[in-house]
């Protein structure tokens, strides 16, 4: 697979105990936003994170790819 580390911001804190909830990802806070990061599979695991946050009512404010993960 051609995973990439993906680094996505939005508005509104989440614990890390959320990690479970986005396949794994680290959820950590950052002065309002939460910032959900960690290796995503390819584009179809993407748009389901994408579609957790969008359930659960967040504003996005970034999605970026910030390594390519070696393997």
């Amino acid at each position: 697979p051609d995973a990439r580390v993906y680094e996505i911001r939005v508005r509104g804190e989440l614990t890390p105990r959320w990690s479970c909830w986005f396949a794994g990802l680290a959820v950590e806070t950052d002065g309002g936003d939460t910032v959900i990061i960690g290796p995503v599979d390819d584009q179809a695991a993407l748009h389901g994170l994408l579609a957790k946050i969008r359930d659960l009512g967040l504003p996005l404010l970034a999605v970026q790819v910030v390594d390519k993960q070696a393997g």
